[in-house]
């Protein structure tokens, strides 16, 4: 899982950055409010400074919010305020520290947060959609569902295109194989576009296919 730290100072960036680095997290690091909109697509959890120097933190907690609703959010700000606590999780915040933290202190509500973040993907057979590990939506076809299907019940094994071919119900020597890579190519597309992440798909050369993330069947 991505840190994404969104903090102005870059003295405190860095020890901020450098202390979770040892600890053993993944840390990206913005500067301000347009650095971290390029980021924000790989973070599972964020820490964002309310005072940035192009914009409010409290925009970047809304945006991270709609755009990952499984993320965790930290706000962190000199500002302690009531008034300033209540936006911070009225926006999306899960926690609101105010400056100076102790890293200790950050950590372990780091580690709260980190335990309900999800890390799995899911697939909801009911709705037939596959949900990313940051909570986006992606509505499936038939051939689609059948496909996830397949790697949910082999997860991290590959799964060979005759297993698929069969499991919708085709020959596979009559089979064009084309219609798989398309429909391969197009469900890895319609992720990107639409759920902002890679659909974790390993092609085994010789073999198939497999899923390299964990899945649920839901």
């Amino acid at each position: 899982m991505n840190i994404l730290l969104v903090e102005d100072s870059a003295e405190l960036r860095e020890e901020i950055s450098a202390f979770l680095s040892r600890r053993g997290w993944s840390v990206l690091c913005a500067g301000s409010l347009q650095e971290f909109e390029a980021l924000m697509d790989q973070a599972g959890l964020a820490i964002i400074d309310i005072m940035l120097p192009d914009g409010s933190g409290f925009d970047a907690i809304t945006r991270l919010r709609q755009a990952s609703p499984g993320a965790g959010i930290i706000a962190l700000s000199a500002r302690g305020s009531s008034d300033y606590v209540v936006q911070g999780l009225h926006d999306g915040a899960d926690h609101y520290l105010v400056k100076p933290v102790k890293l200790i202190e950050l950590e372990a509500v780091i580690v709260s947060l980190s335990r309900r973040v999800p890390t799995s993907w899911t697939l909801q057979s009911g709705a037939r959609q596959l949900i990313s590990p940051r909570g986006l939506a992606l509505q499936l076809s038939r051939n689609e569902f059948t496909l996830v299907q397949l790697f949910a019940e082999r997860p991290g094994v590959p799964v060979s295109r005759r297993a698929i071919v069969q499991a919708y119900g085709e020959q596979w020597l009559s089979y064009d194989q084309r219609r798989m890579d398309t429909l391969i190519s197009r469900l890895r597309k319609r992720c990107r576009d639409t759920l902002n992440d890679d659909l974790p798909l390993k092609t085994e050369h010789g073999e198939g296919y497999s899923f390299t993330a964990p899945i649920v069947v839901a």
